[in-house]
């Protein structure tokens, strides 16, 4: 459909105007949205007033709207809105809201209501469509909602959600705006916050004497360990983490929430069996998950086992039990810590850095036993890295292929590129052998089954005029969720290189049903029942081809990947998206 030569401007202006208005005060970049009633004098106002600047992206699904922006918060740490329309909008959105709020990432949500006045209600529809209170629904998984009940309450409002968003722990909001609302004239003055006004206050600072206590906590102990979580967010925290390990020669363990440590890094400690064993103290770095890693469970039993030291010490940096859930106990299990600081670490790291270089100075064995701990941790480290490389040759001719040689071939293409990795990390192999060495590499890891290409999509848009590839590892049971997300892509040619993680099974469920059958003595080889996506499987790059995307495969002979990725990188590059579909293993299947 061509685009009218001359935009026709309404001679009326409309109280959704002023929606829009608020929309480029705070500069949002795009909007991506599935279309209904409810806000159709927003998207009016959006279209013909807004000019449709910021654009809007058209969504198959409410759940990838959400995703889209939540991917794009992950990778720039900028804000992206999204809009759902009423009670039946909002209500295909909650998966997305709520991994939205406990992966901590800003989505400003809109939506709509009523009218609220009945006399503007048509029969039925509109009746059904309208909720008190409609923020209830995921009212236990957003860091706020609001319904304005006039025009004047729209700017005070919209000003506090970006406010309550953007104030770490991060979260997403809910704004409703009644439909009514939306269509009148608008006959007021309506002042919108002025572009100098303070939108987000200042990051929370740590108390010094306590940074003191922790500098010397740390540099007393033999064996410290940093374990990082939310510390590097886009675009701090990174650098920061790395000055600090080096400082005091300890290893980091990263549980790749974010990319919060470079995974070659010769103190990385990340995804070692053994990181935590001997470790006397333990410095979470803005961490929920705290057992990551220090702990080791029995998928079998569900019992968990510390790996650390009886007497180690534990201390906390970061927003403590700060917006805790009231509903999900994402919150993880209460821990009995030795030393709380309530602080972002965006501030407080730095300051721990300087405590601890300033007592170093002073101190030759301190400088001493550094060294010495640098040179342990970092030969742990090699030998961990040489052990993996040599697990990749074992697994080299494993048929089905192994995630191990789909990582390695893969790496092979595009080790020179400016490349960034979505979500999915292949079971962790990626990390095992790419060179995870900037912090933009990797926004973090999936969040569950039906979440990666959602995110990827929003991950992949944030990089669309950029050089840089992005990588989407996706696995077969999720994309079968989101197949209508393939269309937004082409539709809106975001570059996206789509490699299929395709073992054409729902497989973290399948294993799980192998613990329980080797627990009670069941037949494991029947795991596979409601589990396996075969009889048909999927084709996938059929499927991308009739979403006008390059596509290739079904992949199995390991020595394809490598030119098939190739020519998919070349589609990629000229700004569109390409899919190579690659079948592997399942755990439990012979060599």
């Amino acid at each position: 459909m061509s685009e009218d030569k001359f935009i026709r401007k309404a001679n009326t202006r409309y109280q959704s105007d002023i929606i829009v208005d608020l929309i480029k005060a705070y500069d949002f970049p795009a909007i991506p949205l599935n279309p209904g009633a409810s806000y159709r004098g927003l998207h009016d106002s959006l279209v013909n007033y807004g000019e449709d600047d910021p654009p809007m992206i058209l969504c198959n699904h409410e759940k990838l709207a959400v995703q889209i922006a939540h991917g794009y918060a992950k990778a720039t740490g900028k804000p992206m809105p999204a809009i759902v329309h009423n009670v039946v909008g909002l209500l295909h959105a909650p998966l997305a809201v709520y991994y939205a709020y406990i992966d901590r990432c800003p989505v400003f949500l809109m939506g709509a209501t009523g009218p609220m006045d009945e006399k503007l209600r048509r029969p039925f529809i509109d009746w059904i469509h309208t909720a008190f209170a409609q923020g209830s629904a995921i009212r236990d998984y957003t860091k706020w909602d609001y319904q304005p009940g006039t025009i004047h309450g729209v700017p005070d409002s919209f000003a506090r959600a970006y406010s309550i968003m953007m104030t770490e722990p991060q979260g997403p909001v809910y704004m409703v705006y009644d439909a009514g609302l939306q269509e009148a004239e608008l006959k007021d003055k309506i002042e919108i916050p002025p572009p100098d006004a303070v939108k987000v206050p200042p990051r929370l600072a740590a108390d010094p004497k306590l940074i003191d206590t922790a500098a010397d906590m740390l540099l007393a102990a033999d064996y410290p360990i940093l374990l990082t979580e939310y510390a590097a967010r886009a675009p701090i925290g990174f650098d920061d983490t790395v000055e600090l390990a080096e400082t005091l020669g300890c290893g980091v363990f990263d549980i790749n929430k974010r990319l919060g440590f470079p995974n070659k890094h010769p103190l990385s400690v990340s995804m070692h069996a053994d990181a935590f064993r001997g470790a006397d103290l333990v410095c979470a770095l803005d961490v929920v998950d705290w057992t990551r890693g220090s702990h080791k469970p029995n998928w079998e039993t569900r019992q968990v086992e510390a790996i650390t030291t009886s007497d180690c010490k534990w201390i906390d940096i970061g927003f403590a039990d700060i917006e805790i859930s009231k509903w999900a106990t994402d919150y993880n299990k209460h821990h009995n810590w030795d030393m709380r600081i309530l602080s972002d670490t965006a501030n407080a790291i730095p300051a721990l850095t300087r405590a601890c270089k300033e007592k170093i100075s002073e101190d030759q064995e301190l400088q001493k036993k550094i060294a010495q701990r640098t040179e342990l941790i970092s030969s742990k480290h090699n030998s961990q890295w040489s052990k993996w490389q040599d697990d990749v040759k074992k697994f080299w001719d494993h048929d089905p292929m192994h995630e191990a040689r789909m990582a390695a071939e893969i790496w092979e293409v595009i080790k020179d590129e400016d490349w960034v990795l979505s979500a999915g990390t292949l079971k962790d192999w990626v990390r095992k052998v790419w060179d995870f060495d900037k912090p933009y590499r990797h926004p973090g890891r999936e969040l569950g089954t039906a979440t990666q290409f959602g995110m990827s999509l929003g991950v992949a848009l944030a990089y669309k005029d950029s050089d840089k590839v992005v990588i989407n590892l996706q696995p077969d049971g999720d994309l079968m969720f989101d197949l209508g997300g393939l269309w937004i892509a082409a539709k809106y040619e975001i570059p996206m290189l789509c490699l299929m993680y395709n073992n054409r099974a729902y497989y973290n469920d399948w294993a799980h049903q192998i613990s329980v059958a080797n627990k009670r003595g069941t037949d494991p080889d029947r795991a596979y029942i409601g589990m396996d996506l075969e009889g048909p499987a999927p084709d996938f790059a059929h499927i991308a081809r009739g979403m006008d995307w390059w596509a290739e495969g079904p992949i199995m002979n390991p020595g394809d990947i490598q030119p098939a990725v190739r020519e998919a990188l070349k589609v990629v590059k000229s700004g569109k998206p390409a899919l190579v579909d690659i079948i592997t293993w399942r755990r439990g299947e012979a060599a």
